[in-house]
């Protein structure tokens, strides 16, 4: 199945979901209207709501408070997207000025707390105790990733284990979470719920990690931002950890410095020490592994064109080029 097959199965439920975002993006507020506009129509993908919907469908659902949950996961997306570039200090995303680039540190910041408020009052709407447990579960999860890639940050010591927890609970729980709502909406049994959030966790967990890829391997124009971004960040990415790793003492010595002491000026080194180890290849296969697990994960969901697309998914986060 093709990404356009998908879109095209969902696009009265995406339809629906870009209204009601459209809808709960105004305030009064004149700026919280400019900035919320620039960054949820800069571009993304709107994977996770597409998966919303695809796992709502998928488990059966015939209702349309999926449409309602999608939008609330978007809108937790962008407030972490606000937060991220802030923090990260980057003035790039999808080809585009951040918008705390555009607006100032604090209006992003600001902006991304009002997101976050405005997806919990739309949680309260959705009238369900279950939901909300999930998502401000969530909510704190994601918060604590980003915390502990903070403390990554800079540490060439950071082992592949500290690595995928971040990735684990910064990127991929988002993705468990629309997923096991779908689940959870459909009224689907716990060990259903169970199959398909964890499909959503191994979905993130491969996305990322071909992000880290893609960062090393992609030009600016194809990822929308600066390729070696997490270098000059100094966030010892799987690339990094596994050249480190498997490099020679003087190659091990350079990458290290460049995560310590971040910026892009030694980027060729470090670019030449993820070439000759295989790292590239190694953290694209660990995306495979993950991709094939999170397939594995829908044989308890009955076959439909939603499963068949849910697969497609995880075919397409391995094999994307941006």
């Amino acid at each position: 199945m093709e990404l356009s097959q998908i879109q095209a199965l969902i696009a009265d439920d995406m339809q629906a979901v870009n209204a009601l975002i459209e809808r709960r993006l105004q305030s009064d507020v004149v700026l919280i209207n400019q900035l919320g506009q620039y960054i949820i129509n800069s571009g993304g993908k709107r994977l996770r709501p597409q998966l919303a919907l695809l796992a709502a469908r998928a488990c059966g659902y015939d209702g349309d408070r999926h449409v309602d949950i999608a939008a609330i996961v978007e809108f937790i997306h962008t407030a972490t997207l606000l937060h991220d570039d802030v923090v990260d200090e980057s003035d790039l995303r999808r080809g585009k000025d951040t918008a705390n680039a555009v607006w100032g540190n604090a209006a992003a910041v600001l902006v991304g707390d009002f997101l976050y408020s405005r997806s919990f009052e739309m949680m309260v709407a959705v009238d369900s105790m279950r939901v909300m447990e999930i998502m401000s579960s969530t909510t704190c999860t994601i918060a604590e990733g980003e915390v502990l890639q903070l403390l990554n940050c800079h540490d060439a010591d950071t082992t592949e284990a500290r690595y995928l927890e971040v990735i684990h609970s910064k990127t991929a729980k988002l993705f468990e979470a629309a997923c096991r709502l779908g689940a959870v909406l459909a009224g689907q049994p716990e060990a259903v719920e169970d199959d398909v959030a964890a499909y959503g966790m191994h979905l993130g967990t491969a996305f990322q990690l071909i992000d880290d890829v893609l960062d090393y391997s992609a030009s600016a124009e194809e990822m929308g931002k600066n390729v070696g971004d997490d270098l000059a960040e100094g966030k010892p990415t799987l690339p990094l950890i596994y050249a480190m790793r498997q490099g020679t003492p003087e190659q091990a010595r350079v990458v290290r410095e460049a995560i310590e002491q971040g910026g892009r000026e030694r980027i060729g080194e470090v670019m030449a020490a993820i070439e000759s180890t295989g790292a590239i290849e190694y953290t694209a296969a660990s995306a495979r592994v993950e991709a094939d697990q999170a397939i594995s994960r829908l044989a308890s969901l009955p076959d439909s064109p939603f499963r068949e697309a849910l697969v497609a998914l995880a075919e397409f986060s391995v094999s994307r080029s941006h």
